[in-house]
C-alpha cells in the first residue's frame, strides 16, 4: 500500500462518494491484513496516520456498499489491533527493534 493522502482521498471522493475534507476518518487496510492508513481532514490540514501490526492482523468488518460506519467505541478496539467482534486484549510487544 504505496498510497498517500491524495490518493487515498481521491479513493474516498471518486470510489466511496464522500467528501474526504469534512472532517470524517476513513480507514484502509493493507492486503495481507497487517498494515492501516487513516486519513483525516482537520479543517487546517490534511493527516495521515499509518499503524503495522507486528503480529496478528486488522479485523476488518463486513462491507457492503464500499463503506462502513462504525462507532468510537469498535476503533477503540480496532486501532489496537483487538478484535472488536470479541473484545479481549491480544499480545502486546515486549522489547523494540
Amino acid at each position: 500500500m504505496r498510497c498517500g493522502f491524495p490518493s487515498l482521498a481521491l479513493r474516498v471522493q471518486e470510489v466511496l462518494k464522500h467528501n474526504p475534507l469534512g472532517g470524517n476518518l476513513f480507514c484502509f487496510r493493507g492486503k495481507r491484513g497487517n498494515l492501516l492508513k487513516c486519513i483525516w481532514h482537520d479543517g487546517q490540514g490534511a493527516c495521515l496516520f499509518t499503524k503495522r501490526l507486528e503480529r496478528g492482523r486488522f479485523i476488518w468488518p463486513s462491507v457492503e456498499g464500499g463503506a462502513v460506519t462504525i462507532s468510537p467505541a469498535q476503533l477503540s478496539y480496532f486501532l489496537p489491533g483487538i478484535d472488536w467482534r470479541n473484545p479481549q486484549e491480544t499480545w502486546r510487544p515486549a522489547r523494540v527493534g
